[in-house]
């Protein structure tokens, strides 16, 4: 089986090295650029299996070089950033980052998310069906079951808990979601959102008050765990 390529377009020579001898540790294959317009020609000439993009890029911000990239490329994306305020974050994740990672960060979570994110690639290109602890569910047949007990969900509570499990370890806001769910007038009602959330907990979750699998990301939306 061959490496999964990573790009890594930084212009921090300290934090390259640090990526480049922990991802070659994890077997993965390392590329690098130091600017927006390096970045974005390597990625042209040969796409990477993943990027990691910083922000503060010397010629371009790292926010317009995920723009140009979202136009064609689509495996994942992860922002690096020394900018840890919500709306950085949102911004990032709503324009089509698969993860978000805040400077300085510990290399196990980093190749965490890195794995993560490549899985959902898989999952995407293969899924039906997606099994964890005593519950699956079949995107096929739109059917949720819990210890082999089908789970009566709502259409809105299943297309909720779809979206979320289809994009598994990714990070989606609560605008991405009440859009998705239920339609762009939606995008400011977050009380929809937490109130399906809720419901969602109680009918997966083993214990619905300390969720293992839809995670909280504070203010900025939420995580599907497998």
């Amino acid at each position: 089986m061959s490496k999964a390529a990573v790009l890594i377009i930084d212009d921090e020579a300290q934090i390259r090295k640090l990526l480049n001898i922990t991802l070659q540790a994890n077997e993965f294959t390392v590329h690098e650029a130091t600017t927006a317009k390096e970045g974005l020609a390597m990625v042209a000439n040969h796409p990477p299996d993943l990027i990691l993009l910083d922000i503060g890029l010397p010629d371009q911000n790292g926010h317009e070089v995920l723009k140009h990239l979202r136009e064609w490329y689509t495996n994942p994306i992860i922002m690096l950033s020394v900018q840890s305020n919500e709306a950085d974050i949102v911004s990032a994740l709503d324009n089509g980052a698969s993860d978000y990672l805040v400077k300085p960060f510990r290399t196990g979570e980093l190749i965490a998310r890195i794995r993560a994110a490549l899985r959902k690639v898989t999952s995407e290109e293969n899924h039906s069906k997606l099994e964890f602890e005593d519950v699956s569910i079949d995107f096929a047949l739109r059917s949720v079951k819990k210890k082999n007990q089908t789970i009566k969900l709502t259409s809105t509570e299943y297309t909720l808990l779809a979206l979320l499990a289809k994009n598994q370890g990714k990070v989606l806001t609560h605008h991405y979601l009440l859009t998705q769910v239920w339609g762009p007038s939606y995008r400011e009602e977050s009380q929809y959102l937490r109130v399906f959330i809720a419901q969602l907990r109680k009918k997966i979750e083993t214990d619905p008050n300390r969720p293992v699998h839809i995670i909280t990301e504070s203010g900025v939306g939420y995580r599907f765990i497998v």
